[in-house]
């Protein structure tokens, strides 16, 4: 059920956060068009195409490429990407609706280049958080928050003449559904309140009505939260306006959340009434995902009442999955997997020709120490040259500590590129479940199917019953096989992976003190009754320094996170985060007040693989990842700790 809930939450936020199939959005749908009438050959008409496809993009595809075709050839005719940038968006957003969301990523990361190349920053917002919306749509929600995460560093950094307030709810409602499918409730909480609260004011519901839908996941929230009765009376609100307006996306998608909450609170009666209407809808409107949600829904409150039923309903969903995400999409993770394997083997090559150089370079390095040893015993021997052979000597020192710490650190990451190039092959086990589980599954529908074509005496129907359970139980079999075999790629590319984020000035303040909340809310929401105090102590004197904040950002979560799971055992747990500037560098520095850490293990924390959580619970790659993207960064990271006393992490990083 998890990825129909994915389909759903991805969906809606593509369909309805736009002017809406109502009143407010017809009236203008014909302003725009009366605008264009007279409009001169201007940015101006360029943004009121930008208008007509925001308005359309969801349910009339025909109109959206008429007007956005022609607002792409003037935006280009002056030369102002903005324009571009933003019914490229629109393009995406409906790509989306028709399943095609590779396409739609495509579009979205050309857009954000054009935005980056002129330094646009409201359109690389809006970029980030609609390619955070397709991962959310693939079901990526590491690489979702990742982009919705960079999105919300550059609205924070807006200024209140230029934020647009439409993108700035539209973030924290894709944020704070992002926290809720992750199940860390506080943090949803915060972004959806805001949300909901923000689109209330009437000067905002007068251009946008964004209303209806916030409150729709709004309530989802709440209903996770146990406040069924406030849940329920949103969910009613906003199924009566999409019903009203004759929104039939808005409509199917609200009956199928009004269905899900009777069937968690086990009224069936509710549960098939409201299903029966979201179905009816999205086929009146051609919305696939809705026909999936609703038929699912059906097919399920069928199956131990009236099998030919179950059996309709999924034969409906399962033609149009397969129209959705079929053979097509099939062949395409084949063709992923296949490039996955030719670059894990280009890694390899490139490992074992790193091995070779850092061994020629530890030759020439021995040689070049035999000679400066050789030119430095003379010079004191000669008793000449006293001074600057003492100074050839210093250097020789610095140059071998230098080149000893790059040999280390290029060994250190030739073997962690091996262990993650082994850990590849556990992805074979879960894709053989995979296979045979299908292959399982092929042959109970043929059998089921040759049960159903026997004359009604001689039919089965226990027979039948059990194979239809045998293959929902095989099907979440291969979609938990699925999920484990997604799960360790994600996790060795991510540890094994140079990162190519590029370098933008960060306010590091700010970067310290979001990151200490998220981790605060997503510790706590995987430990309930946690709670600990937060202080900060913050140089208002920093200057902005040239990172990679995603990547900075995940060196203090990391570092926030063990500071969390060590003070969770001490009374009056507190957590410190603080930032100074001495002598050219940022000093970031993270106190927990927590056990300490042992001396015999205090050297061996920044290894890969190397940890002290209970089995299952830790990689051991977090402390290793951080340091190398420090170490990438031209900086340091240290610890200082005492057993009883707590834990000090010490990050430099230079200002340049």
């Amino acid at each position: 059920m998890r990825s129909n809930i994915h389909l759903t939450i991805g969906f809606l936020f593509l369909l309805h956060l736009s002017f809406g199939q109502n009143l407010e959005g017809v009236k203008h749908i014909e302003r725009a068009k009366t605008g264009l009438k007279t409009a001169e050959e201007d940015t101006n008409k360029v943004f009121l195409y930008v208008d007509l496809c925001m308005a359309y993009q969801w349910y009339n595809e025909d109109s959206l490429r008429w007007y956005s075709d022609l607002g792409l050839k003037l935006a280009h005719k002056l030369n102002f990407p903005r324009g571009e940038i933003r019914l490229l968006v629109s393009q995406s957003i409906s790509l989306n609706f028709k399943g095609d969301a590779s396409k739609a990523l495509q579009i979205l990361f050309d857009a954000l280049r054009k935005a980056e190349a002129f330094d646009l920053r409201q359109e690389q917002e809006i970029c980030l958080m609609n390619i955070g919306a397709g991962y959310f749509f693939l079901n990526d929600l590491t690489k979702s928050q990742e982009y919705l995460r960079r999105a919300k560093v550059i609205e924070d950094s807006l200024s209140p003449a230029t934020d647009d307030l439409y993108w700035k709810w539209y973030l924290y409602l894709w944020l704070g559904s992002n926290f809720s499918d992750l199940n860390q409730l506080d943090s949803a909480s915060y972004f959806l309140s805001l949300a909901y609260e923000g689109v209330q004011s009437p000067e905002f519901i007068d251009k946008f009505n964004l209303v209806p839908t916030i409150s729709m996941f709004y309530s989802e929230l709440l209903g996770k939260k146990g406040e069924n009765a406030s849940a329920l009376g949103l969910l009613k609100q906003s199924y009566a306006n999409f019903n009203q307006f004759d929104d039939y996306i808005g409509l199917a998608d609200a009956s199928v959340f009004l269905a899900r909450f009777y069937e968690k609170t086990d009224r069936p009666d509710s549960l098939l009434f409201y299903a029966d209407i979201g179905l009816h809808a999205a086929q009146k409107s051609n919305y696939k995902v809705g026909i999936i949600n609703a038929g699912k829904l059906l097919e399920k409150y069928y199956l131990n009442r009236d099998l030919n039923q179950a059996y309709r309903y999924l034969k409906l969903t399962s033609e149009v999955t397969d129209s959705l995400y079929g053979a097509a999409q099939i062949k395409e993770l084949q063709r992923e997997r296949t490039l996955l394997n030719e670059q894990m083997e280009r890694q390899k090559q490139i490992e074992e020709e790193t091995l070779k150089g850092n061994r020629r370079r530890q030759i020439l390095f021995l040689i070049g120490l035999l000679t400066l040893l050789l030119i430095t015993t003379i010079l004191y021997r000669n008793g000449k040259k006293e001074k600057q052979a003492k100074q050839i000597i210093e250097k020789t020192l610095s140059d071998l500590k230098a080149t000893q710490s790059q040999l280390i650190q290029s060994e250190k990451m030739a073997s962690l590129g091996e262990l993650t190039a082994g850990i590849a092959h556990e992805i074979q086990n879960p894709l053989n479940f995979v296979n045979n589980f299908s292959e399982v599954n092929t042959e109970l529908l043929e059998e089921l199917l040759g049960e159903r074509t026997k004359e009604k005496g001689e039919r089965d129907e226990t027979v039948e019953s059990e194979l239809l359970q045998d293959i929902r139980e095989n099907e979440l079999k291969i979609n938990l096989h699925g999920k484990r075999a997604d799960a360790i790629v994600k996790s060795m590319l991510q540890h094994s992976r140079t990162s190519k984020g590029e370098k933008e000035l960060t306010d590091i303040n700010a970067l310290c003190n979001e990151y200490l909340r998220l981790a605060f809310f997503g510790f706590k929401a995987r430990n309930n009754g946690f709670e600990a105090k937060l202080k900060t102590e913050f140089d208002p004197e920093l200057p902005p320094m040239n990172i990679v904040p995603q990547d900075i950002g995940r060196v203090l979560q990391n570092i926030l996170n063990n500071a969390f799971s060590a003070v969770g055992a001490v009374k009056n747990p507190e957590v410190l985060v603080s930032t100074k500037l001495l002598d050219g560098r940022i000093e970031i520095t993270i106190t927990d007040n927590g056990p300490g850490i042992p001396d015999a293990i205090k050297d061996k924390i920044f290894q890969p693989f190397f940890t002290t959580k209970p089995t299952g619970q830790g990689t051991g790659l977090g402390l290793s990842l951080s340091y190398d993207i420090v170490k990438a960064h031209g900086g340091s990271i240290g610890v200082e700790s005492h057993e009883g006393k707590g834990s000090i992490f010490t990050i430099h990083l230079p200002v340049s």
